[in-house]
């Protein structure tokens, strides 16, 4: 299984309104390509010397051709919708990351 990683730097100006975006429209969108089983949202803990508020979004994907196929066929258009309202106030990057192994807590 192949982790979609966005980290996201979003200017405290607009913060909210990008949060529930986020929420509400884009990841949904997202989720609604079929190219990923999940979705989690997560606020990066550290104080950046930049400002503005830091989040990882990381997407599930069912399998590396699930994720080339999400990169042909509907990355442009949702990346687009995320800069043409909030262009010059968020810094993204993206990582792929790769899941090796999985362990859970064993209750005795």
């Amino acid at each position: 299984m192949i982790i979609y990683n966005i980290t996201v730097n979003i200017d405290d100006a607009v913060h909210y309104e990008w949060l529930e975006w986020m929420k509400t429209e884009h990841i949904p969108k997202v989720l609604g390509t079929g190219k990923f089983e999940k979705a989690t949202l997560s606020k990066v803990l550290v104080d950046e010397e930049m400002g503005g508020q830091t989040y990882s979004i990381q997407y599930r994907s069912y399998s590396r051709e699930a994720l080339d196929a999400y990169y042909r066929e509907d990355a442009d258009g949702l990346r687009q919708d995320g800069l043409k309202k909030f262009a010059d106030k968020m810094l993204a990057f993206r990582t792929e990351l790769q899941i090796i192994d999985e362990y859970n807590v064993a209750f005795t």
